[in-house]
């Protein structure tokens, strides 16, 4: 129904709505909100503050959006799931504050009944990016054109993942790893780590540590921790009790988080990659 239609919202007079946009009169639209030419805004949808949905965006399903983000041109939020499963379930789309998606991005909302994708705050998510259904995405998140994300993968706070890479289902990158363009991955990437190649790591994510104010103290025990897990030579198991019972390693905040993420890693970690081509056994690690 276009926006000239009488529309019980009392924000209507703090928007700035082309008169081409379609906006449902049910949808609850924030102050200060511009919603550009041919932009679509359906029943359920809840946008905050200060948002701007730019030109043949559309929002749809039960999404509920913060304040202060930007959806860009072109860009799909709250579509169905592309799962063979799904059969209309009520399901829901939460986005945070002062997100950026670019052109052509998309979100699919949940699968199941009551089900949600979830995105945090102050990501940047660029052109053609997928976010599949039941994500759950962190805080300040970049991922980098054609970005595709499988169903139920989780990307923790501050990963930075490359141009054209791909994430399988229930897969999860850790928080601060960096994950290389056109990587491919089936297996956890632990925080701190640098993604590359299929299911590989290559040490650390040591320049985006550097730009998060990691210093070099904390940068140089991360290290030691790594190397425990990865070329120390025991199996992962051995690895994380040499941690754990460590005082210098278990009493750091750091540490502790590397160490939470293997043990709750479901798939497996990434093996460590290896320059003659041989890469380790996640049952050699």
């Amino acid at each position: 129904m276009p926006n000239t239609n009488p529309s019980p919202n009392p924000n209507l007079s703090d928007m700035a709505i082309h008169p081409r946009a379609i906006v449902h009169p049910k949808a609850k639209i924030g102050k200060g909100v511009i919603i550009g030419a041919d932009a679509i805004i359906d029943e359920f949808v809840e946008i905050g503050d200060r948002c701007e949905i730019r030109a043949r965006a559309v929002v749809t399903g039960h999404t509920k959006i913060g304040n202060d983000n930007q959806i860009g041109y072109g860009a799909i939020i709250g579509s169905e799931p592309q799962d063979t499963s799904y059969r209309g379930e009520t399901s829901f789309v939460e986005i945070g504050d002062r997100n950026t998606f670019r052109e052509y991005a998309t979100v699919n909302r949940g699968t199941k009944e009551g089900s949600s994708t979830k995105i945090g705050n102050d990501n940047f998510i660029l052109t053609g990016a997928h976010i599949a259904h039941n994500c759950l995405v962190g805080n300040r998140v970049v991922l980098v054109n054609n970005v595709l994300l499988a169903g139920y993968a989780e990307v923790n706070d501050y990963a930075f993942m490359g141009g054209d890479s791909v994430v399988h289902q229930f897969t999860r990158i850790g928080s601060y790893a960096m994950v290389r363009g056109q990587t491919r991955l089936g297996m956890d990437v632990p925080p701190y780590c640098m993604a590359v190649d299929t299911n590989v790591v290559l040490g650390l994510n040591r320049l985006g540590l550097r730009r998060n104010g990691f210093d070099q103290d904390r940068r140089r025990a991360i290290y030691a921790a790594y190397k425990v897990i990865y070329r120390s030579g025991l199996n992962r198991s051995q690895a994380l009790a040499v941690l754990e019972s460590n005082p210098e390693f278990a009493n750091n905040p750091d540490i502790q988080l590397f160490c939470q993420f293997i043990k709750n890693s479901k798939r497996g970690i990434c093996k460590m990659y290896s320059s003659n081509g041989n890469n380790i056994r996640e049952d050699d690690m």
